[in-house]
């Protein structure tokens, strides 16, 4: 069913704007000058949306200790963005890959061509996310800039009804997350340059708040050390490298002493640094880091 036209010139995502209305008449210069200008409404945006992200970090991570997991669900580009958060958890943070899904409507093929009617199908919403395991315990982020995706919506009611916390991020007011979200971050950042291309705006409005709840989750799950990524998984020669540097600056060895350690913790940073600071071998300092249920500064206390 299409929806009324009066209904979506309400969205604040498909409304023009007056600052473009030459759009076609500009020069390259022009134009990229004028996104520059709009784009710097994004953070501003998201800054006034910090109480709402914090609280979404917190219940995440409550999720995440209690044996949780955390889904993100969108749809197009905002499907992209979840995947793309999703995807970086397991390298940066040493995280399974369970721990952290994400579902796009139209599935993988959609991450790389457009699947555009995939979104209108709530059931296809709440079939996806069952047979991901969602259950009570999780939690689960609908992600859509207008906060409408009948994908996510469906995705979201089957999470509420199983007792997940609920989390919507959009880029409007009022949006039907509202009655289905425990928590609702709407950074509302203005319609965009080019009218209704949500990849632009509040694309980045939504990359940057999700950077901001995976990352505050895991510091606080304690997947870092000062500002120092003790957690991430060291697979490869560029990665090896920025892990003995970070061994050397939280114990004070030098580099062939931090590459020795790494090795004989088979790259497990935080392993590594609790060798050379306590002097003892790796099973001890892994039982260390269990009693202090991973987070580095109290295994070294």
């Amino acid at each position: 069913m299409q929806p009324a036209e009066p209904a979506l010139r309400q969205l604040a995502t498909e409304q023009a704007n007056p600052a473009s209305a030459a759009l076609d008449t500009l020069s390259a210069l022009e134009i990229v000058r004028l996104m520059n200008a709009e784009d710097v409404h994004v953070p501003e945006a998201v800054g006034r949306e910090l109480p709402a992200i914090a609280a979404a970090g917190e219940a995440i991570t409550g999720r995440l200790r209690a044996g949780g997991h955390l889904f993100y669900v969108g749809a197009g580009t905002s499907g992209r963005l979840g995947t793309l958060d999703a995807a970086e958890c397991p390298p940066t943070f040493s995280t399974p890959p369970e721990l952290v899904q994400a579902l796009i409507a139209g599935g993988p093929p959609a991450l790389t061509h457009a699947v555009e009617g995939a979104e209108d199908d709530p059931a296809a919403g709440r079939r996806d996310l069952l047979a991901a395991g969602v259950s009570g315990t999780d939690a689960v982020v609908g992600i859509s800039a207008s906060g409408r995706a009948p994908y996510v919506l469906g995705a979201l009611d089957l999470a509420r009804e199983l007792g997940a916390a609920t989390i919507g991020l959009c880029c409007t007011g009022g949006s039907a997350f509202v009655d289905r979200c425990d928590i609702v971050i709407a950074p509302l950042v203005g319609p965009e340059v080019l009218t209704g291309s949500t990849r632009l705006k509040a694309g980045t409005a939504q990359k940057l708040v999700l950077n901001m709840l995976s990352t505050a989750t895991m510091v606080r799950l304690g997947k870092c050390y000062g500002n120092l990524m003790v957690d991430m998984r060291a697979t490869n020669s560029k990665l090896r490298d920025r892990a003995a540097r970070i061994v050397t600056a939280v114990t004070g060895s030098d580099y062939a002493d931090a590459w020795s350690t790494l090795e004989a913790a088979d790259f497990e940073t935080k392993v590594a640094i609790v060798m050379l600071k306590t002097g003892g071998g790796r099973q001890a300092a892994q039982q260390r880091l269990d009693r202090s249920d991973g987070h580095l500064r109290a295994a070294l206390g």
